[in-house]
């Protein structure tokens, strides 16, 4: 796969790379590590961060994180993404999803080994459209081993829940009983974007294109018990509703964790006034609301990013391809 642009930035690479359709966008990137952004009092980490300041990341052979695109651009219109700014959700091919991978990996042949490869289908587009995912992700100690061999690799989807996606149940048992349980043992993840528990804020956001809470209830009832982490559910914190007894009666504690992560600054989010109240890189926006859900007797995981993460433009809804360029290069 031929790589057309190469962003060196602060955490690591963005890549524009040349599909078979057109021009794709992933991410090479490292990680700070969790004592460093995460707060999770049932993980142990439970003090207290009051900025999360850039430093140097841990080395790729303790964790490297690559994020590739399942589609050129997407379709969905979420008012705080800037990917639609690139085009309608063309599927990626099953090549393009492989060749992304292998193209990140090329970045860094001095890398033989890392305890944990995190794969992120998140960069660009709606994941459960594009049923190649599936069957990839299936494939991926295939094709991985050869590569970094005795790697421990995780999988992720992030996925809005598209309501008109007729082959969503379809998508999301077999990730749940061929993927998650069966093929990684729990070493793989589904994250659901929620963002708010008020359906009226939800269709503005989501711009009427996802599920009610109410049918992805529905739908997640049917699932399994999770091996490994739990089913997340993701709330991106701006000024939203979360009502943590109304998510409590709809999604059980006992299979689905919360998620509390800042609203990144796209340029679509910043457009439409959606934004982290306060300083996002603190605890301080999502104490209230991680009280509340812990308390309602759900495991809490705050994710703070750090300002550098953002300007770079690595963050979830940006796209180099929508025309916003990094605003900070090694």
């Amino acid at each position: 796969m031929k790589i057309l642009e190469n962003y060196n930035v602060p955490t690591g690479n963005i890549l524009i790379v040349e599909g078979e359709k057109g021009k794709l966008e992933c991410l090479s990137i490292g990680d700070y590590g969790k004592d460093v952004n995460l707060k999770a009092d049932f993980m142990g980490l439970n003090r207290s961060i009051d900025h999360v300041e850039h430093q140097e990341m841990m080395p790729l052979t303790k964790k490297w994180v690559v994020t590739i695109s399942t589609q050129y651009g997407c379709s969905m219109d979420c008012k705080f993404c800037d990917v639609p700014k690139v085009g309608r959700g063309v599927n990626a091919t099953y090549n393009d999803l492989l060749e992304q991978v292998e193209t990140a990996l090329s970045l860094h042949p001095e890398v033989h080994r890392t305890d944990r490869l995190n794969i992120h289908f998140a960069r660009m587009g709606e994941p459960t459209w594009n049923s190649d995912v599936i069957e990839f992700a299936g494939n991926l100690h295939n094709h991985i081993d050869p590569l970094l061999n005795g790697s421990l690799i995780h999988p992720v989807i992030s996925t809005m829940m598209p309501k008109h996606n007729k082959k969503l149940q379809w998508f999301i048992e077999t990730w749940v009983d061929d993927i998650k349980n069966f093929e990684f043992s729990g070493d793989a993840g589904l994250q659901i974007s929620v963002n708010s528990t008020s359906e009226k804020e939800r269709e503005n956001m989501f711009s009427g294109n996802a599920l009610s809470l109410e049918d992805i209830s529905d739908l997640m009832h049917y699932m399994p018990r999770p091996q490994g982490r739990k089913y997340t559910l993701n709330f991106a914190v701006a000024d939203y509703e979360i009502n943590a007894w109304k998510l409590a009666r709809l999604f059980d504690p006992k299979k689905f964790l919360v998620k509390l992560t800042p609203m990144h600054k796209t340029l679509t989010a910043l457009d439409n006034g959606i934004k982290t109240i306060g300083d996002y890189a603190t605890h301080y926006p999502y104490d209230e609301a991680e009280q509340n859900l812990k308390d309602a007797g759900f495991d809490v995981i705050i994710f703070i990013a750090s300002d550098y993460e953002d300007l770079s433009r690595i963050t979830c809804g940006n796209a180099i391809l929508s025309g916003s360029n990094p605003e900070i290069t090694q």
